[in-house]
Parts: C-alpha cells; structure tokens; sequence
C-alpha cells in the first residue's frame, strides 16, 4: 500500500519520528524553563537541566533527521537510536529519584518537574520502539552479499546457488 509513493513502512517511522520530535521539544520547553529562570536570577545553572537540554536538542534533532528516507537504511541509526534510549532512561531516572515522589502542593514548578518526568519515560519508551524498529527495518533491507565470494548482491528471493553457470 503506498500514498503518493510513500509505503505504509515509511509513513509509519514518519509518524513516530514526528511524535518523538514534539516530545523532544516539550521537554526543552520544560526543562528550559528553570534554566531561563536561573539565567535572568545570575543564579548557578545546575548540570541536570543542561544535561535534559541536550538530550532533547538531540533527540529532536535526530528525529528530524529520521525523517529523510534513505537515512533509515544505515546500520549506525539503529545503534544511534539505542544510544538516545539510554540517554532517555538516565534522564527519566534522574529527575524520577528527584520528582516522583515529591508533593507538589500546590506549587506549579513541583507539579511541571513531575510531568516533564513522565514526558521523559514517553520519549524513552519511543526511541527503544524506534531501535527495535530500525532494527528490524535494516536487518530486512540490509545489503547481502554471497557466500563464497562476496561479490554478487543478492536480493530478497534469491537463491546463492547459481543454476546457469557451464563449465
């Protein structure tokens, strides 16, 4: 099935890749909050949160990538996909051990930390579906060689044993 050319395999890494850039981008908006405040204070800019903004320019910036067809087809996107979901799973354990359990009270800055951090998880749990994926995606599409020699590509359907060679 295709739609304008495009096959259903390709609109769906679109889509995905399309979420985890708007959840890459929610996450700078969150974290970039606190560091906007402590900038404009001349207060110290903790680690963490620089830490979460470069995790997100990242991630939105690969997603963004992801999105050009032919880029799926390297076998460095699926170890670079897996690279961002530990990235994603330290963050969201980071901030997790700091939120998870604290009382917001009423106070919004709390409750903002306590959802970045499920938006952290989200975007976790994205980028191990999108590894899982790629993977998947280039070990089907990966180029294949012969046997014996390594020189003649092989297709999807075809056989290594050659039936018109004469000796």
């Amino acid at each position: 099935m295709s739609i304008l050319g495009m096959t259903l395999g390709y609109l769906l890494f679109a889509l995905l890749h399309i979420v985890q850039f708007v959840l890459a981008v929610t996450v700078c908006g969150l974290y970039g909050v606190d560091l906007q405040r402590a900038r404009s204070q001349g207060k110290y800019i903790d680690g963490k949160w620089v830490y979460a903004e470069v995790v997100g320019g990242l991630a939105a910036l690969t997603a963004i990538l992801y999105l050009i067809p032919f880029i799926l087809r390297f076998a460095a996107v699926t170890i670079w996909s897996f690279i961002l979901f530990v990235l994603w799973i330290a963050l969201f354990g980071l901030f997790g051990s700091m939120y998870i359990h604290e009382n917001p009270e009423g106070n919004g800055d709390i409750q903002r930390m306590k959802n970045a951090v499920w938006v952290d998880l989200a975007n976790a749990l994205l980028w191990l579906v999108a590894f899982i994926a790629n993977a998947a995606y280039w070990w089907t599409h990966r180029d294949r060689r012969s046997r014996f020699t390594g020189r003649a590509k092989l297709g999807r359907n075809v056989s290594t044993r050659s039936t018109t060679w004469t000796a």
